[in-house]
Formats: C-alpha cells, sequence, structure tokens
C-alpha cells in the first residue's frame, strides 16, 4: 500500500519528456527586447521607426542555435542599459522571410537601422563588436 506503481506503458520515457519540454512554449518575457511573432508585426514595426531616428536593432535567432542562447542575455543587458533604442528579436523559424530578405546565413545576427535603412551588422558571436556598434548608432545621425 502507499506505493506507486504503474504499468511500463503508463510511464514516460526520457526522450517523451524531452519532446515534451521542446513542446511547451518559452513563457519568458522580455521587458526590453520585443519578439517579433508575424511578418505584418515586423513590418509594422519597422514602418513605425522609418520617420524617427531611433536606432533599431534586430536580434536574429533560432531556438536551437547554442551560440544565441548565450548572446540572449548579453543582448537583455545591453537592451536595459540603452533604454532609447528599439531592440527587435526574430525566430527564423518563425519568420523565415525576414532573415532571407536580409541575405544571412549564419547564426547569431544582428542588425542595425535607422529610418528603415541598415546602417551595419554583425555576424557571428562577437560582443564586443555589437556593443561597440550599438553605442555608436545609438548617439549618432
Amino acid at each position: 500500500m502507499g506505493a506507486n506503481t504503474s504499468s511500463p506503458k503508463e510511464r514516460l520515457s526520457l526522450s517523451d519528456l524531452r519532446a515534451r519540454k521542446s513542446r511547451t512554449p518559452n513563457c519568458k518575457v522580455s521587458p526590453f527586447i520585443v519578439e517579433m511573432k508575424k511578418e505584418n508585426q515586423w513590418k509594422f514595426q519597422l514602418n513605425a521607426l522609418k520617420d524617427t531616428n531611433k536606432l533599431l536593432v534586430i536580434e536574429f535567432t533560432a531556438k536551437w542555435c547554442g551560440p544565441c542562447k548565450f548572446l540572449e542575455p548579453k543582448l537583455e543587458d545591453l537592451a536595459a542599459k540603452y533604454t532609447d533604442v528599439e531592440f527587435v528579436k526574430i525566430d527564423v523559424d518563425v519568420i523565415m522571410s525576414v532573415w532571407k530578405e536580409y541575405n544571412l546565413y549564419t547564426f547569431p545576427a544582428v542588425i542595425f537601422m535607422k529610418r528603415g535603412q541598415e546602417v551595419d551588422r554583425v555576424v557571428g558571436l562577437k560582443l564586443d563588436e555589437i556593443e561597440q556598434k550599438l553605442h555608436k548608432y545609438a548617439y549618432s545621425f
């Protein structure tokens, strides 16, 4: 009595648990970086900033990308520091068309835009370069 017994058919295997975890949506919501879920949401954001001098920083990522996961908290810190800059994240598995539009082939990729035009980009895990360019473009033009 008191022992929990189940048949082998009722038990979950380790692979079942991993599969279940990967289908569970990531509930972490960033107060500093807006995650684009649809192409029209992205286009609206881009158009809204075309007539401003505000810097837009776009992080292209994928949930399965190891370097992208490493970059994420670093960009969070930068977004918290540079509050006058707009940060957005695009998961290429969700909105592949935008990734293709910018002719990107490697992760992670960060694009810097002002007035709807790309002013620079950093491809790969180059934290110092991202921060230097962020500082340069946040306070220029």
